[in-house]
């Protein structure tokens, strides 16, 4: 089965740019993440075999990429914690404090926590998101709970805007 780039991306841009908001908390830095995993994606389209969802394969392509902005970056700026904080003070697309804040609390979780719980904000059922990540339903319920309470500890911290 072919795909069709402008659908894919058409589909998925939203989401993979939260994803990547998620991960790097800088909209700038987000802008190049996601920029980067399209350019991946269109690279890479002709090799999908149709192993997973198509979406579920996005999806992965956009972790991965994050994950190796995330290592240049920090090679590049060892204090990774001021990239991460500029969220606060950066206006996303909707130009809303609450999100703005939200990511920022995100992105203070470890690596794996901010995958599922961006995953689950962009409401993916938890069979694709056990399989995206590569852990069982039953385990992943167990860690949305307790990232969720994570969570809620971080933005009480840091307060309502």
């Amino acid at each position: 089965m072919t795909y069709d780039f402008d659908q894919l991306y058409e589909e998925f841009s939203g989401r993979i740019y939260k994803l990547c908001l998620s991960y790097s908390g800088d909209q700038l830095f987000a802008d190049d993440l996601h920029q980067e995993t399209w350019i991946a994606v269109w690279n890479s389209l002709p090799k999908f075999r149709g192993e997973s969802k198509i979406g579920t394969w996005v999806y992965r392509i956009a972790i991965n990429t994050c994950l190796v902005g995330l290592k240049k970056e920090k090679n590049k700026d060892q204090n990774s914690e001021i990239i991460l904080a500029k969220l606060v003070h950066e206006e996303t697309y909707d130009n809303s404090k609450e999100i703005n804040r939200l990511y920022e609390c995100i992105s203070k979780l470890k690596e794996s926590e901010r995958i599922i719980i961006t995953l689950v904000l962009e409401e993916k059922p938890y069979e694709e998101i056990a399989e995206i990540t590569g852990i069982t339903e039953n385990n992943l319920r167990v860690k949305i709970h307790r990232i969720k309470k994570e969570l809620q500890e971080i933005y009480t911290n840091y307060g309502r805007i």
